[in-house]
């Protein structure tokens, strides 16, 4: 190399030595003390200018950050939180066996649990169990347990306790409301984990009864009948429900105030995603509800409607966020008994009488909107698709030109009828030479309940214009039972039948059932309907049920033995805190909590790759077990 070549790689040296501080200067500082250089250089104009656009930049950058974060994660429900619900009364008896109001109903349902639960649409599905089968005949159910079951201390779940719950429920000296239900009921235990149910003779609506909550056998066996309803188990229970007890508070005469409930880590279906669920008690309804417009509670159900509008959710009937509404298997009616009024006993008369009620506008006025109409035995929420239509297509429409007053008056009137001076119909009948003279007037009885005085007298005013006199008769509850209706005294009964989701109209309409202890108030007697109603009970296939109560409802309808009025509304309000309420068909207010475990407060967002992960780890698991 010679001397010439050794001063230019000296100089190239030099220069790349040169270079890294040109290229520092040249960096990110270097970048942005250029950029800072070119703003001062701006004019006011471009510096404006430079200045939206960054803006725009800035912000474009941000939106596109959150749409990508949305598209890549998802809000998922997490454990945490409180809720605090409000419930009008006490609870006593926190008991399946012995639960009768519905605050013991109501606490029962989440501390409880039993082999099948309520869903939130109204089906049975399994909660204890996990499996069961039902046998051809429908005369033997198999139920298996789920793995590891332990109530709320930690004591083991098996169909000892199962066998035994059922066998208090039969004691006679423990007096349970359920005993009807498991008389002549044979268990069979095959297993810790298997047990069945043998029935005498098919009764489709059985299944309904393996809803009753559990009781652990380790702490019930040790209590004597006579001090069964006085333990105070009833008052601190322990179950394998969706939540335990916590904590309680009590005022100064031992009164329960409030019970603090935590979610159960082991319960059958996955533990609730409320960590607190705290429950308040109080004296009425305008108690609760002033609690729930200060914002003490979160929720409350079963309240009346006038009772409701006093919330502030603005529109009761609209807001779905803070209102949700159902229809509860309640059927208002008002039964005869013709053979406590014979003016009854003609067919025209309890045709006029049904005719001439404007069923819309009578829940307008009782229930400000909050029902709808009963046009049969079934209640509304119980119908298949069609008959909910065909039940909208023939709700009572009267011609423009007349009104169903005027309608009622021409039935009676066709059928020799007419109206004195003082505004009575009355028949008169010639038997030989003597005059027989029938007067349209007869008694209506009913319970001290504000809706059903209410119905009353709105039914009164409107059979007036008709040409019918009735007086009304209010009872409070108690004496509505024991003086009216188990003796069968009364001329017609406003009353309300409670059809479960099994729909047994057997009890209600059964010609066996006319007298007292049954149900049948109307005192209907139908062969027909009879042999109907029996094979609805028996029956195993759903289809065959569906069809033969169709047709029980027609014959009814047509015979006229009541006049069915509406089912009201089942109203909860809630404060919007809790995701995820599902409240469908319900038997009892307290099946509100048939999904509690899927309400929550609490929520986080997760990368969606995460979820699959886990999903995928979860199923290889168990492919491995």
């Amino acid at each position: 190399m010679n001397e010439n070549t050794k001063e230019i790689s000296q100089k190239e040296e030099d220069d790349r030595t040169d270079k890294p501080n040109l290229l520092k200067t040249t960096g990110r500082t270097g970048t942005i003390g250029i950029i800072k250089k070119a703003i001062k250089a701006f004019n006011i104009t471009e510096k404006i200018i430079f200045s939206v656009v960054l803006v725009v930049f800035i912000l474009s950058g941000l939106t596109i950050l959150g749409e990508l974060n949305k598209t890549l994660t998802v809000t998922e429900p997490v454990h945490g939180g409180n809720y605090t619900e409000g419930i009008v009364g006490y609870a006593r008896f926190i008991n399946p066996l012995l639960s009768y109001t519905d605050a013991d109903k109501d606490l029962t349902s989440l501390i409880y649990a039993g082999l099948l639960k309520a869903s939130a649409d109204g089906q049975l599905t399994p909660e204890l169990a996990e499996s069961y089968t039902v046998s051809e005949d429908g005369l033997t159910y198999d139920f298996k347990l789920k793995d590891n079951l332990t109530f709320h201390d930690g004591s083991p779940l098996t169909t000892n306790d199962i066998e035994f719950t059922i066998q208090k429920a039969l004691d006679t000296e423990i007096k349970s409301p359920k005993a009807l239900n498991w008389s002549g009921v044979k268990i069979q235990k095959d297993s810790p984990t298997e047990i069945s149910f043998i029935l005498k003779k098919p009764y489709a609506p059985f299944i309904e009864n393996l809803t009753i909550g559990i009781l652990p056998k380790h702490i019930w066996s040790n209590i004597q009948n006579e001090a069964f309803d006085i333990s105070a188990f009833n008052r601190e229970p322990i179950g394998a429900g969706a939540y335990k007890i916590k904590s309680s508070s009590r005022d100064s005469s031992g009164l329960y105030q409030s019970y603090t409930l935590e979610s159960f880590s082991k319960y059958a279906k996955g533990e609730p995603f409320i960590k607190n669920f705290i429950v308040k008690f109080y004296k009425n309804e305008d108690e609760v509800i002033s609690a729930y417009n200060k914002g003490s509670i979160d929720g409350l159900g079963g309240i009346t409607p006038a009772t409701a509008i006093k919330a502030n959710v603005g529109n009761i009937a609209n807001d779905k966020n803070h209102a949700i509404k159902t229809t509860l298997p309640r059927l208002f009616a008002i039964f005869f008994n013709q053979s406590q009024a014979p003016v009854l006993l003609n067919k025209e008369v309890r045709l006029a009488l049904n005719t001439a009620i404007d069923k819309n506008t009578l829940i307008q006025d009782v229930f400000s909107g909050f029902a709808t109409p009963a046009n049969g035995p079934i209640p509304y929420n119980q119908q298949t698709e069609s008959e909910k239509n065909n039940d909208i297509k023939n709700k009572q429409v009267i011609n423009t030109d007349t009104t169903n007053i005027d309608v009622a008056k021409k039935i009676l009137t066709d059928a020799g009828w007419k109206m004195d001076n003082e505004g009575l119909m009355i028949k008169e009948t010639k038997k030989g030479k003597s005059i027989s003279t029938q007067k349209l007037t007869f008694t209506l009885s009913t319970s001290n309940i504000p809706e059903l005085k209410e119905t009353a007298i709105e039914v009164q005013k409107v059979w007036a214009k008709i040409g019918a006199k009735v007086d009304i008769e209010i009872f409070d509850g108690a004496d509505l039972n024991q003086k009216v209706i188990r003796p069968r005294k009364y001329s017609a009964l406003l009353f309300g039948n409670i059809i479960n989701r099994d729909l047994d109209l057997y009890p209600f309409w059964h010609s066996s059932q006319r007298n007292d202890p049954g149900l049948n108030i109307a005192l209907y007697a139908n062969i027909k309907v009879d042999k109907l109603l029996d094979t609805a009970r028996s029956s195993t296939d759903n289809d065959t049920r569906l069809e033969a109560y169709k047709d029980i409802e027609a014959e009814i309808n047509k015979d006229i033995p009541a006049i069915f009025l509406y089912s009201p509304d089942y109203i909860y309000l809630t404060s919007g805190r809790a995701k995820n309420i599902k409240i469908g068909n319900l038997n009892y207010s307290s099946e509100r909590f048939a999904n509690i475990n899927e309400w929550y407060t609490d929520t986080e967002n997760i990368w969606r790759f995460l979820i699959k992960t886990e999903t995928t780890n979860m199923e290889a698991e168990a492919q491995n077990d």
